[in-house]
């Protein structure tokens, strides 16, 4: 069965691209080629018009992965609404978003980053990965969100090339709450390449957070596209070694049905470092995604014990 829903998974983009054969197969510039300018407009953030003001008792903090999958109009504001009320995903303080658009035409141009801030009163970094052809559309981006300070903002363009030179991204910042310091990543890896290349890609990360302090608490989630079989063993064992943990088990957090079968994967994760995990879990009730949201309520360590001295 397993076979077979990775079959099928793969045969749905071909099936998109049959349909829309305007898509396919035109040359591609290689990403280096993509002019320096437009590679610096590809990071962007900011402060909402008003910034919520948020009592952390205790210390505890609730934070949220989602792929929203480019929600735009009437969903984009139903899930504006489950942001602020829904009990599982509601009022989190930390967000960390993928595939969340720009400038692109499906999501009518909307900069849903920014509408995110200013409904939500969060300030918020967004970030893209560069387009294959200079022609292309913006790719889509992800996203952190917090109404707590954010700096030290970093793109990080992921290794390795997804079909017709396709790259994907994952965004850092260091969130200050109650005077720690906290370092997140929100991360989109690719879904076409081999497992070997997506290690590499989750390396990335971790390869970065070695350059903040060993004690400084850290939260990498997002969408890993961990769908091959062995996949969820080789992510365990790569964020373990490193010393994160993640709360969660084995849990699907992706459903589509296609020709009538299920198609279910562990597709996204929450790594912690030095925090504690209070409460936890995946809101499966949240349909508007072909994921599901993860969130965990953590308890991080008071200013005083920790060393959070930016590098």
């Amino acid at each position: 069965m397993f076979v077979l829903k990775v079959l099928i998974l793969m045969a749905l983009p071909l099936a998109a691209l049959l349909v829309n054969p305007q898509k396919t197969n035109a040359p591609t510039k290689a990403p280096s080629q993509v002019s320096a300018e437009s590679e610096t407009a590809l990071l962007e953030s900011g402060t909402p018009k008003t910034l919520r003001s948020v009592d952390v008792t205790n210390n505890q903090v609730k934070i949220v992965s989602y792929n929203i999958r480019y929600r735009s109009g009437e969903n984009l504001k139903t899930l504006i609404k489950l942001f602020r009320e829904d009990p599982e995903i509601g009022n989190a303080v930390i967000m960390g978003l993928q595939e969340v658009d720009r400038k692109k035409k499906r999501s009518g141009n909307t900069n849903t980053a920014k509408l995110l801030s200013d409904e939500l009163q969060m300030n918020y970094a967004w970030a893209a990965p560069p387009r294959a052809k200079p022609t292309d559309e913006e790719e889509t981006g992800v996203t952190i969100l917090s109404p707590f300070p954010m700096s030290d903002i970093r793109r990080l363009v992921l290794p390795h090339e997804g079909p017709n030179g396709r790259r994907r991204v994952a965004l850092g910042a260091t969130v200050r709450v109650n005077g720690t310091d906290l370092r997140i990543y929100s991360m989109h890896g690719e879904t076409r390449i081999s497992m070997d290349k997506k290690m590499e890609q989750m390396n990335t990360l971790l390869q970065d957070l070695k350059k903040y302090p060993a004690n400084m608490p850290a939260l990498i989630v997002g969408d890993f596209n961990t769908w091959e079989a062995g996949a969820e063993r080789k992510t365990i064992k790569l964020f373990s070694d490193f010393g994160l943990k993640t709360p969660f088990g084995s849990q699907t957090t992706f459903y589509r049905r296609a020709f009538f079968i299920p198609i279910e994967f562990r597709l996204d994760w929450i790594w912690l470092r030095g925090v504690e995990v209070l409460t936890y879990g995946i809101d499966r009730k949240i349909s508007l995604s072909d994921h599901f949201p993860l969130w965990t309520n953590i308890k991080i360590p008071a200013a005083k014990e920790t060393a959070t001295k930016q590098p």
